[in-house]
């Protein structure tokens, strides 16, 4: 029996049909009161989870902070901390004092760091090297977990994911198809980035493949759909994908960052137009696990998915 934590979220919707249509017990968390959920109204340092862990054998964790909820907020890494590090920690003590064998912690690829040099993809087993409060905490926990793993016999398994994708997906990834659907030209023209990407459908088949393979105890692993797009190809793959043809501008990369930045869009624009690529060759040797999806099945199957609800 699967534990899921975070299961309305995105990657936790995902995740527990995945695991249902594969006829694989679990039982999802949730903190509104919802059918077939186990309700735990806050998650923090000091739940109790004695009731949720009965006859559990492995914990996939998703539920994390990944913003701060307000802009002044004084001390953003102490925010981060409580969700992140605090009450994951304490989740996973009480797991392991319960018995559950293996601990599956989806992290974040910011705990390497926010850009890659061309060529120069980020690897699992680089030194961490958070950029930001919230990368800062996942990079915490990861520390902490697989400390208090050394010194219990949980088997911690970690998952640093990119930008997720799929049906439902929101923020700037859906304006990004909107966009693409729009036929208006996008200024990318002169964009030779590299970036990676992961479909969700990708993502929970290597966290449930993660949940019981004997060789993921203790370590981290990568992933991706294993191809790299520039934000220009992207841009054009989500278009032809909707039946529109794109058309990008030849907009100087640089101009492009400088306006961002007056508008004080920085990391906006560093998404966008600079590199982030991950090496997933560990992953792959080490499960012999592969990507069920391509990149372009992906965003049909994202499109699809939006066409269908819309």
């Amino acid at each position: 029996m699967i534990l899921v934590t975070g299961a309305t979220g995105f990657v936790g919707r995902h995740l527990c049909e995945d695991l249902r249509q594969r006829g694989l017990a679990f039982r999802p968390v949730s903190r509104k009161s919802l059918p077939d959920h186990l309700t735990i109204p806050d998650i923090s340092a000091a739940t109790d989870w004695s009731a949720a862990l009965s006859g559990i054998n492995c914990v996939i964790h998703l539920a994390a902070r990944v913003h701060v909820m307000h802009e002044r907020e004084a001390d953003p890494l102490a925010a981060f901390r409580a969700l992140n590090v605090e009450a994951t920690l304490n989740l996973a003590r009480q797991a392991a004092e319960a018995g559950v064998r293996r601990f599956v912690y989806v992290s974040s690829i910011k705990v390497n760091g926010e850009t890659t040099a061309e060529g120069k993809p980020f690897r699992a087993d680089d030194a961490p090297a958070p950029q930001d409060p919230y990368g800062r905490s996942k990079a915490e926990a990861e520390r902490a977990l697989l400390d208090l793993g050394r010194k219990t016999g949980l088997q911690i398994v970690i998952i640093r994911p990119p930008l997720v994708y799929g049906p439902g997906v929101g923020a700037n990834f859906r304006l990004l198809m909107r966009w693409a659907a729009s036929g208006i030209p996008s200024p990318f023209g002169c964009c030779r980035n590299s970036r990676s990407l992961v479909y969700v459908g990708n993502l929970t088949d290597l966290l449930i493949t993660a949940a019981s393979h004997p060789s993921a105890a203790g370590e981290v692993f990568l992933v991706s759909d294993g191809e790299d797009l520039s934000t220009k190809s992207l841009f054009h793959m989500m278009a032809d994908l909707q039946g529109k043809r794109a058309l990008s501008l030849p907009i100087p990369v640089w101009a492009m960052q400088a306006v961002a930045s007056l508008l004080g869009k920085a990391s906006l624009s560093d998404r966008l137009l600079k590199n982030l690529q991950v090496d997933i060759a560990k992953t792959e040797a080490v499960l012999a696990w592969k990507p069920r999806y391509s990149v372009k099945q992906g965003l049909q199957k994202t499109i699809f998915s939006g066409a269908r609800q819309a």
